[in-house]
C-alpha cells in the first residue's frame, strides 16, 4: 500500500510537469511550422508558386517529418492542416494532424525533412476533414512546382487534389508523397482547443484561433494576397 500511495503521489507531483511540457512542444511546433512556410515563402525564386498558393484552399505543414535509422525505413511527423476561413479569405483555425509511411523522398544520409502541402480544391478539402486518408489510394497527388511562376499548366497540376514539396538541407522541391496516411491528431487538438475535436470540427468551423497559432496564422496571411482582400 505504500509502494502504491507513493506511486499516486509521483504521479500527481508529476502530471502538472508533463502537461506543461507537452504544452511547450505544441507551441513550438506551431512555430516551427511558421518559419518553415516564412523561410519558404521568403525567396520567391525558390517558392511554392504565388499563384498556386491563391489557389489552394488549405495548407499542411509538418515541421520534421522523422525517417527511423532502423527497420525499412519508417517515417512519422506531425503537423497542422489550415484551410480558408468564412469568405474564402484569410486562414482558419489549424488542426493537428499525424503523417505516417509513404514514399516521401529523403535525401541521403538525412534523417529528417519538412513536408508542406497545398489542398488544392474542395475534394482534397474533403479528404482533409476525414479521420484519416491515405495519398495516391485516397486522394490525387502530384510533386508542386517551385518558383514565382508555373512554365506550364499540366494535367498533374489541374487535376491533383494535393500539390507536395519537401525541404531539407536546405534543398525545397517538389516531392512525391504517394502512401503517406493523413489522420487527426486528436492529442493535440485538445491541447489547443480542450477538446479531442477533429479535423472535420475544426477545418472551416469559424472556431476561434487559439492565441498560440497566432504567428502561424499572421505568416500564411502575409503571404497570402488572396487573405489580404
Amino acid at each position: 500500500m505504500r509502494w502504491v500511495s507513493l506511486t499516486l503521489a509521483f504521479a500527481i507531483v508529476c502530471a502538472p510537469l508533463l502537461a506543461a511540457d507537452t504544452n511547450k512542444k505544441t507551441a513550438e511546433r506551431l512555430d516551427d511550422s511558421a518559419s518553415l512556410f516564412s523561410e519558404i515563402m521568403g525567396t520567391p525564386d525558390r517558392a511554392i508558386p504565388q499563384d498556386l498558393l491563391e489557389k489552394a484552399q488549405c495548407v499542411v505543414l509538418v515541421p520534421e517529418l522523422k525517417k527511423a535509422a532502423f527497420g525499412v525505413g519508417a517515417k512519422y511527423g506531425r503537423g497542422f492542416a489550415v484551410c480558408r476561413g468564412a469568405g474564402g479569405t484569410g486562414w482558419g483555425p489549424p488542426a493537428a494532424i499525424r503523417i505516417e509511411g509513404g514514399s516521401i523522398g529523403f535525401q541521403i544520409g538525412v534523417s529528417s525533412t519538412d513536408v508542406v502541402m497545398l489542398i488544392m480544391n474542395h475534394r482534397g478539402m474533403r479528404r482533409l476533414s476525414s479521420s484519416k486518408f491515405t495519398i495516391g489510394a485516397d486522394a490525387s497527388a502530384a510533386a508542386g512546382p517551385v518558383g514565382r511562376n508555373i512554365a506550364a499548366q499540366t494535367d498533374a497540376f489541374v487535376s491533383a487534389e494535393i500539390l507536395s514539396w519537401s525541404r531539407s538541407k536546405g534543398l525545397f522541391a517538389g516531392v512525391s508523397i504517394d502512401g503517406a496516411t493523413l489522420r487527426n491528431d486528436l492529442d493535440e487538438n485538445q491541447i489547443l482547443y480542450g477538446q479531442r475535436w477533429t479535423s472535420k470540427q475544426i477545418l472551416g468551423s469559424g472556431a476561434k484561433i487559439p492565441e498560440v497559432a497566432s504567428k502561424l496564422i499572421a505568416v500564411l496571411n502575409k503571404y497570402s494576397m488572396r487573405a489580404r482582400k
